[in-house]
């Protein structure tokens, strides 16, 4: 046991002064901290009044010559198509548009400009809408009726439980946010934490101190002191995340507000992040120190392993369907496969409830997977890790976790 805990020592107190750890572990204080204050500073910088914009427009209906000034933006009307025509090529107007005679049941608008775009601003598009349902309405509802037609809808959504009363957890996307960065940093702590696994294993390896060490310490030893060296390390990365992220939040509210002000952090979303990285670092740890075990070189290891650490980024890849059908049957699946499990899960919490059984199912599948990884990676360990050269086949492989 006393072994086990120098490993551990050992690859924690390494690992924690890596310059790459110590990069990603205060990247997102520090970026967030950065953007907070660049924005502050923004915020606090008198902006320049907005340009005038002069906009024409023919008449073929005869009724659009009211509220002609829409923010910035003023209608200047023309009799004809060529007097406006000319008068947008001497740049008197940016562009002009054409209301004609069955504008009402076509609302159709023929628009006219001299640069090539993608698609009009949306600033443009909701002026003309404004200006010509301003005109359409004028004299038969009153002003506030119009206003309440151009206006736009504030649609507030109040979360109840199974009992009628209001949950405690409201969803939306600003509460994804949070859960999104968090996931996001989850998942290259988790890559980081067993690449690390996978490299430590690998240059002993090559470097022939495994043999050293091998005959100071068993194979358990050595799996164990350095899986929970390194899982430590990683384990503090996310703390310092999970204290820092609440300050950061509450720092952002108060200075750029808005919809930051409704974020809402579930009580158990910590709680469940600790225990899937750990869960999540542990299956990725004792698969890397497998495939150190059987490659001759960490280039070849760390090519091995990007296929199943793959399988914790793709969830980030498909996060605009999870946001549009979040408790979709696939989704389910996922999130009790244990690869995607630790990322998508957290996902989702972020964004809808997760049922308990769903939680539980996949937090023992994880840890199912964990001591099978574990008891896998120790046979291999002691089957293969003082093999040189050609890497064994799969078939080389059985054989020798049979016999081992």
């Amino acid at each position: 046991m006393n072994k086990t805990f120098l490993i551990f020592r050992h690859e924690f107190l390494r690992t924690i002064r890596r310059t790459g750890f110590i990069i990603l572990t205060l990247a997102l204080p520090v970026l967030a901290l950065v953007a907070i204050g660049i924005f502050h500073i923004a915020s606090g910088t008198p902006s320049a009044p907005a340009q005038i914009q002069n906009i024409g427009y023919v008449d073929e209906v005869g009724v659009f010559d009211q509220v002609t000034t829409q923010g910035n933006i003023n209608f200047v009307r023309f009799d004809t198509t060529e007097a406006a025509t000319q008068a947008l090529l001497d740049k008197d107007i940016t562009e002009y548009f054409i209301i004609p005679p069955d504008f009402v049941s076509t609302e159709v608008i023929d628009r006219f400009i001299t640069q090539k775009e993608f698609t009009p601003s949306q600033s443009i598009i909701d002026a003309i809408k404004n200006f010509t349902s301003s005109n359409l309405l004028a004299g038969k509802v009153s002003t506030d009726v119009i206003t309440r037609v151009e206006g736009s809808l504030n649609l507030q959504t109040t979360t109840l439980t199974s009992t009628g009363a209001v949950a405690p957890q409201q969803g939306g996307y600003a509460n994804f946010i949070v859960p999104g960065i968090f996931s996001l940093l989850l998942v290259l702590s988790l890559i980081f934490s067993s690449t690390y696994v996978l490299q430590s294993l690998g240059e002993e390896k090559e470097n022939r101190l495994m043999e050293i060490l091998l005959s100071s310490v068993s194979t358990r030893q050595l799996l164990a002191g350095k899986v929970l060296g390194l899982g430590a390390a990683g384990l503090l990365q996310v703390i310092v995340w999970v204290i820092s992220l609440p300050l950061l939040l509450h720092l952002a509210s108060s200075t750029i507000g808005g919809f930051l002000s409704n974020i809402q952090i579930p009580a158990n979303f910590w709680a469940f992040g600790i225990i899937y990285f750990i869960l999540g670092y542990l299956l990725f740890a004792v698969l890397s120190a497998s495939v150190a075990s059987v490659t001759s070189t960490v280039q070849e290891g760390q090519g091995i392993a990007g296929i199943y650490t793959l399988s914790a980024v793709w969830p980030l890849w498909f996060v605009s369907l999870l946001l549009i059908f979040p408790n979709s049957p696939v989704w389910v699946a996922f999130s009790i496969f244990p690869f995607s499990a630790p990322v998508l899960v957290m996902m989702r919490l972020g964004l809808t409830g997760v049922p308990a059984w769903q939680l539980a199912t996949s937090m023992i599948v994880l840890a199912l997977f964990v001591l099978g990884g574990l008891a896998l990676s120790a046979r291999l360990l002691r089957t293969y890790m003082l093999m040189y050269g050609k890497r064994p086949n799969l078939r080389e492989i059985i054989r020798g976790l049979r016999t081992a």
